[in-house]
C-alpha cells in the first residue's frame, strides 16, 4: 500500500473511507530482520540469553522488543533494504536510517564497523539493570554505563559486547531519534508534576463533560510545559497503570515481565469503549495529543459498532476506539461530526452504561501487547490459572484471543437508570446487580510479517461474545 501520512488530514472523501488503508503482510521485510537479529543471538551469549528468558519466564519474543538494529553495511545492504520496502531517512544522532512503514518493524542502521548491534526497548533501563544484577549477570555485577540523564526523552546502555556484536537497552519517552539530549532540572521538574498529574487525573463524575473538561485542562498543561510528544508518553503510562489495577491477567502479566525488567514497552495498542455521545470529545483529545486517525472499521448492519484507529507515532502510542454505530453513519465523518445518543444500545454502550466510559471511571476495555502466542497462553493458565478465551483471529499473520473478563460490579444507581430508561430487561437489572458485568481484558496477540492490521470480522465476533448481556448466558 502506500505510505499513509503521519499528520492529522482532512477526513477522507466518504468513499475511500474504509479503504483508505490496506495493510499487506511484508515477508521480505520480516526476512532480513529476522536474519539481522539472529546473527546477533548467535554471536552473544547474553542475546541468546535474554531471548529464551522472555519465551519462557514471559511467553514473548525477542524480535517483538527490538527498538532498532545496526547492521554491518555489507553485500548490498541498502539495495536489500529497498527491495524489502525500506526507506531511507536521516534522523537525529544516528544520520541516515531506514524504515518500513508498511509494517511493524524495528529502525535499521547500517554501519561501516564490523559490529552488528540489537537494542532492545524497556519502560525503565534501571529496572532492567536491576532485575538482572539479581542473577549476578555480567556485565551488571560490575556496572554499566547508562547514557542520558534521569527522566531524559531518550537513554541508552550497552549491556554486553563482545565477538563483534553488542546489545543494548533504549529508554524512549516521546522521542524517535537517537540523539542523546541533556535535560533542565526545571525540565525534570515538569516531567514528575505531569506525570502526578495524569497518575491522579479524577475519572468520577456527575456530568461525563465535566471528566473532559478537567482531563483537556491537565492534557494542555502538559503539552505547555513538555511539548505534544513528552505529554503524550506520560498520559498513556499513567492509562495502562489504571487499567492494569482492575485487571488481575495485567497484574500477573505485568509482574512476570517485570522479573526481566521491561515492563509494558511491548504494548501493541490500547482499547477504549465510549459511548456515542462523547466519542468526537475523545477523538478530538487524542489528537490534541499528537494522534492522527487511521484506519476505521465497520463490521457491517448486523454488528452495530464502529471504530476509529489512531496512532501517534513518536510517541510509539496506537488507538482502537470503539463506538456503537448504524450503517448510515459509517461513512460519515463519525470521529469528528459527533453522534447523537440513542435509547437502543450495543455492546460499546452498554458497557459504557454500565461501567462509565473507558476514558474516565471505567478505564480502557483492554491493553493488547505483542507476545508468542501459544507460550503466553500455556503460561498464563498453568502458572496462574488464568484462561484464554478462543481465539477470534487465527491467521499466519495475525493470532488474537482475550483472557477471560474481569467481572466488576455495577453501581446500583446506574443499573436503575438504565432499567428506568428501558434500555435493559428487569432480569437483566437483577443479573447485574448480583453477578456483576464483564469488564476488561488482557488481550493475546502475535503479529508475523510485519502485518500492521487489523481483523474486521474477528472483532466484530469478540465485541458480541463480550457483550455484558450475553455473559451469563455463554456461562450456564
Amino acid at each position: 500500500m502506500a505510505n499513509p501520512a503521519l499528520t492529522p488530514t482532512s477526513a477522507p472523501p466518504a468513499a475511500s473511507a474504509l479503504t483508505e488503508y490496506q495493510w499487506e503482510v511484508q515477508p521480505l521485510a520480516e526476512q532480513l530482520v529476522l536474519e539481522a537479529v539472529e546473527e546477533v543471538v548467535s554471536r552473544s551469549e547474553f542475546a541468546a540469553t535474554l531471548k529464551r528468558r522472555m519465551r519462557d519466564e514471559t511467553g514473548t519474543r525477542l524480535l517483538d522488543w527490538v527498538d532498532h538494529l545496526v547492521v554491518p553495511d555489507a553485500g548490498g545492504l541498502r539495495e536489500q533494504l529497498r527491495n524489502a520496502g525500506f526507506t531511507g531517512r536521516f534522523a537525529a544522532g544516528a544520520g541516515e536510517c531506514f524504515v518500513n512503514e508498511d509494517g511493524i518493524f524495528p529502525v535499521i542502521l547500517p554501519t561501516h564497523d564490523d559490529t552488528a548491534r540489537l537494542a532492545i526497548k524497556v519502560e525503565s533501563i534501571v529496572d532492567f539493570l536491576n532485575a538482572w544484577q539479581t542473577v549476578g549477570a555480567e556485565p551488571f555485577a560490575t556496572g554499566a554505563v547508562v547514557e542520558g540523564d534521569p527522566l531524559s526523552p531518550l537513554r541508552r546502555c550497552r549491556v554486553s559486547a563482545g565477538n563483534d556484536a553488542e546489545v543494548w537497552l533504549v529508554e524512549r519517552h516521546g522521542h524517535r531519534g537517537f540523539d542523546v539530549r541533556p535535560i533542565t532540572p526545571e525540565h525534570s521538574a515538569a516531567v514528575l508534576r505531569h506525570q502526578e498529574a495524569f497518575r491522579r487525573r479524577r475519572r468520577n463524575f456527575a456530568d461525563d463533560a465535566e471528566g473532559f473538561t478537567h482531563a483537556n485542562e491537565l492534557v494542555e498543561a502538559a503539552i505547555t510545559d513538555l511539548g505534544v510528544d513528552r505529554a503524550c508518553e506520560l498520559f498513556f503510562a499513567a492509562e495502562r497503570e489504571y487499567w492494569q489495577r482492575r485487571n488481575r491477567a495485567a497484574q500477573v502479566q505485568k509482574a512476570r515481565q517485570d522479573r526481566l525488567g521491561l515492563g509494558w514497552a511491548n504494548h501493541d495498542h490500547h482499547t477504549y469503549r465510549s459511548s456515542r455521545e462523547h466519542f468526537a470529545p475523545l477523538i478530538g483529545l487524542f489528537e490534541k495529543l499528537g494522534f492522527h486517525c487511521r484506519e476505521r472499521f465497520y463490521a457491517g448492519r448486523e454488528a452495530g459498532w464502529g471504530a476509529q484507529v489512531l496512532e501517534q507515532p513518536n510517541a510509539g502510542v496506537i488507538i482502537f476506539a470503539d463506538v456503537d454505530l448504524s450503517p448510515e453513519e459509517v461513512l460519515g465523518d463519525f470521529s469528528h461530526q459527533g453522534l447523537a445518543p440513542r435509547k437502543e444500545l450495543g455492546t460499546v454502550g452498554l458497557w459504557c452504561a454500565l461501567h462509565g466510559e473507558a476514558f474516565l471511571e471505567a478505564g480502557m476495555h483492554h491493553l493488547e501487547c505483542q507476545f508468542d502466542f501459544q507460550a503466553l497462553e500455556h503460561q498464563l493458565e498453568s502458572e496462574a490459572g488464568l484462561k484464554v478465551m478462543k481465539p477470534f483471529t487465527n491467521f499466519p499473520h495475525l493470532r488474537q484471543a482475550f483472557t477471560e473478563g474481569e467481572v466488576w460490579p455495577v453501581r446500583p444507581e446506574r443499573i436503575e437508570r438504565l432499567l428506568s430508561a428501558g434500555r435493559i430487561t428487569a432480569d437483566q437489572a437483577k443479573q447485574f446487580r448480583e453477578k456483576g458485568a464483564l469488564g476488561s481484558h488482557l488481550e493475546n496477540l502475535e503479529r508475523n510479517q510485519g502485518f500492521k492490521g487489523f481483523n474486521q470480522t474477528g472483532i466484530s465476533e469478540i465485541i458480541a461474545r463480550t457483550d455484558p448481556r450475553a455473559q451469563h448466558t455463554q456461562r450456564a
